[in-house]
């Protein structure tokens, strides 16, 4: 993507700290409240999610994905996320293509993520992409509105 970089790092930079802010204030907003969402964030710990990709135009983080093990052959992928004015120009895509060649690298065979369905541009992307629909997987198997979705690698 023309003037877009992209860094790896893990969830302890600065950057994407703020984009996890801001998604969290973002999937508060869906729910009606943090107070819906309380016993889920303990899973979203910005710290706790050791592979991120974070993309950059010029020195402002625009866009960011990450990735967390869930068991010892599905990788999570977790807080996509593209800047609102940024939307449209395909980062979001990149970053996907970039967090599944990261999940093959490390030997994992399926990747996972939870989303709502009113988000419906992720889920138009995350269909067109090849990821199907499936049972919620635990913890999100306990939360309303909640929709996963896998893909073989």
């Amino acid at each position: 993507m023309d003037g877009i970089r992209y860094i790896r790092t893990d969830g302890t930079n600065k950057d994407f700290a703020e984009f996890y802010r801001l998604t969290e204030e973002f999937y508060s907003s869906l729910v009606g409240g943090e107070k819906n969402r309380k016993g889920f964030v303990p899973f979203n710990a910005s710290a706790m999610i050791p592979d991120v990709i974070i993309a950059y135009d010029g020195q402002k983080a625009v866009a960011c994905a990450g990735l967390k093990k869930y068991d010892e052959t599905s990788t999570e992928i977790k807080r996509v996320w593209v800047q609102p004015e940024y939307r449209g120009r395909h980062i979001a895509s990149e970053l996907m293509s970039m967090v599944e060649h990261t999940a093959r690298e490390q030997g994992f065979e399926r990747l996972i993520l939870q989303t709502r369905p009113q988000m419906t541009e992720a889920v138009k992307m995350y269909e067109k992409r090849g990821y199907i629909l499936i049972p919620n997987y635990p913890p999100y198997d306990s939360l309303k509105g909640a929709v996963c979705y896998a893909k073989e690698l």
